[in-house]
């Protein structure tokens, strides 16, 4: 980990750091993502559990998908499933999933590909490990984000960005100790190249020992650090967390995420999921695969659903990754 490096970030375009006036945003609580398991069986963390909803807007949702390393005939994906109302965000770390929907769609997401899907109006989908992974087994690391969609997208028809991870903007932290990959959103003059219909930022940010990473961060935006590996400290307060928790900030105009200077030996750096986007606040009604607005909305999405006004499933082998 991770698929997308730079053996030398201080080759890279700089991020800017925060002006002299920036706020400084305190930790407002850091939480321990419990595990389970999705889909036909794959084991997930959930990064968002216990966590106030409000303080996660406009986000929904985030699981870690591994990391696993699979033995042959081990791997797993999910099965035809539906969703309604918002968009889901797949990052791949480490590993690949095939994506097929109702609509004829279908792609390969790998080693730091990102597939940004808008749900919307509603679409049946299925992600599955390619029969060579199942065959001969293999590392699965990845995350699947939902992003909320304001009542007056819900509808949209649905959309696909397919981000390929040559296409991740690549930055440094002024003094060269992190590498930044910005998938979507906006750092200084630097821009990520998701392109979304809810404003939000996304990174994955990889620290090296004792390196303090400092980022700009809009002031009406939220901001999440979820991490992956690794031993970090957040904010002024330098509050320690660590794999597998995340961290809310409270209000300001700036973060900081650093590094022990001493990691253990599974994970000498620490990498980092950073996000942040701008509340909807509006009310939430969610229920497995919608996230409506009210109950008469979550009531409808299930009946067009079992009425089959969300899609079909094509027949088998209609569609190849």
């Amino acid at each position: 980990m991770p698929a997308v490096t730079v053996a030398d970030p201080s080759t890279l375009p700089r991020l800017e750091p925060p002006g002299p006036e920036a706020e400084e945003r305190p930790v407002r609580s850091v939480t321990t993502a419990p595990r389970g398991f999705e889909g036909e069986g794959f084991p997930v963390r959930r990064a968002f559990a216990g966590v106030d909803l409000a303080l996660l807007d406009p986000f929904i949702h985030l699981d870690q998908m591994g990391e696993v390393e699979y033995a042959p005939g081990e791997p797993k994906g999910t099965p035809w499933h539906p969703h309604r109302g918002f968009e889901t965000v797949t990052y791949m770390i480490d590993g690949t999933l095939v994506h097929r929907d109702s609509h004829g769609g279908g792609g390969v997401i790998t080693d730091g590909d990102t597939q940004w899907m808008t749900a919307g109006a509603g679409i049946l989908h299925i992600e599955t490990p390619p029969e060579e992974l199942v065959v001969a087994g293999g590392l699965f690391h990845g995350f699947q984000l939902w992003v909320n969609l304001p009542a007056k997208d819900k509808f949209l028809p649905p959309r696909y960005q397919e981000l390929a991870a040559g296409s991740v903007t690549l930055l440094a932290s002024p003094d060269g100790g992190a590498l930044v990959r910005l998938i979507a959103g906006r750092l200084g003059e630097h821009r990520g190249p998701g392109v979304t219909h809810t404003p939000i930022t996304m990174l994955h940010a990889t620290i090296q020992p004792g390196a303090l990473l400092r980022l700009p961060w809009r002031r009406r935006d939220n901001a999440l650090v979820y991490v992956l590996n690794g031993r970090a400290l957040l904010g002024t307060e330098r509050r320690p967390i660590g794999e597998g928790q995340l961290g809310v900030f409270g209000p300001g105009s700036a973060l900081s995420v650093g590094a022990w200077s001493s990691q253990d030996g599974r994970s000498p750096v620490v990498d980092v999921l950073v996000l942040g986007g701008t509340p909807i606040r509006e009310p939430v009604a969610w229920h497995g695969p919608f996230v409506m607005n009210t109950r008469d909305e979550l009531v409808e999405a299930f009946e067009d659903f079992q009425a089959g006004r969300l899609g079909t499933i094509p027949a088998a082998g209609s569609v190849t990754g």
